[in-house]
């Protein structure tokens, strides 16, 4: 053992470290679940389950893969998160675009509906 080297501080560093991720990431999908009850309508709360949701999960995912301190979970962890990173935007796209070609309307407080006919028509002229 080195001189000077205390894997006290190693530990504890690390267990700081697990300890924002998880609360971070808690937060997160607190706020995504916030989102959800109280936004106006379907494009607003897929809006909040897709992004924080994303994001709580993947750091709640990294911390888990850490915490394993198995090189193959973290890796497996990782793998979760890119996965999470490419589908649930994509997923959440399509579902609104349905959505909207379903007939769904967005709330009043909505500023511009970009895929409505008449804004076609004006960015086509």
């Amino acid at each position: 053992m080195q001189p000077g080297f205390d894997t006290a501080v190693l530990d504890m560093a690390l267990a700081i470290l697990l300890s924002l991720l998880v609360v971070v990431g808690g937060l997160f999908a607190l706020l995504a679940s916030l989102g959800v009850l109280r936004f106006p309508d379907l494009y607003t709360r897929m809006h909040a389950a897709s992004k924080a949701g994303t994001v709580g999960s993947s750091l709640l995912l990294i911390a888990a893969g850490i915490h394993a301190g198995d090189l193959a979970t973290l890796l497996r962890a990782l793998a979760g998160v890119v996965f999470l990173l490419m589908t649930a935007p994509v997923a959440a796209h399509l579902l609104a675009k349905a959505a909207h070609q379903s007939g769904h309307r967005l709330d009043r407080s909505s500023v511009m509906d970009a895929l409505s006919r008449d804004a076609e028509k004006s960015h086509r002229s």
